[in-house]
């Protein structure tokens, strides 16, 4: 099962990479709550799921977190538009599996819209000047 979010941020692959990292996903992401300890690119959390080890690796675009422990295979990536003309950042999630049940698929599409917020507070918004423009003249 995949899940998606996609944000009309100002953002660099490099700045992704920088700035997302296992000691600071509580700051981006409010469905983890706590990292109990890290080094590098492995951290153990505590999330909405429970308990686990998380690791991050830099991938073309940005980054890749996965829960490796994890019966379901969680996996998620934060990366930029393959397009340069396009100024968007995805969050995408995914699971091994074709099927879940409800609450577990709510919690997974509650985990990208946390992300999704997250990532708003931290990166500047793409402003459209043709929509700011024509919000001066409503």
């Amino acid at each position: 099962m995949e899940f998606f979010a996609t944000l009309k941020l100002v953002a660099t692959e490099e700045e992704l990479q920088q700035q997302l990292k296992v000691e600071t996903v509580t700051h981006f992401c409010a469905s983890i709550y706590e990292v109990m300890s890290y080094e590098k690119d492995t951290a153990e959390v505590s999330m909405v799921w429970g308990r686990f080890n998380v690791l991050r690796e830099c991938i073309r675009g940005g980054v890749r977190f996965t829960l490796p422990n994890c019966l379901n295979g969680v996996a998620w990536t934060i990366t930029i538009s393959p397009d340069d003309r396009v100024q968007e950042v995805m969050v995408h999630c995914t699971i091994n599996r074709k099927e879940q049940d409800t609450d577990f698929v709510e919690s997974l599409e509650d985990f990208v819209a946390d992300w999704a917020v997250g990532l708003e507070q931290h990166f500047p918004l793409k402003i459209d000047v043709n929509e700011s423009h024509r919000a001066k003249h409503a």
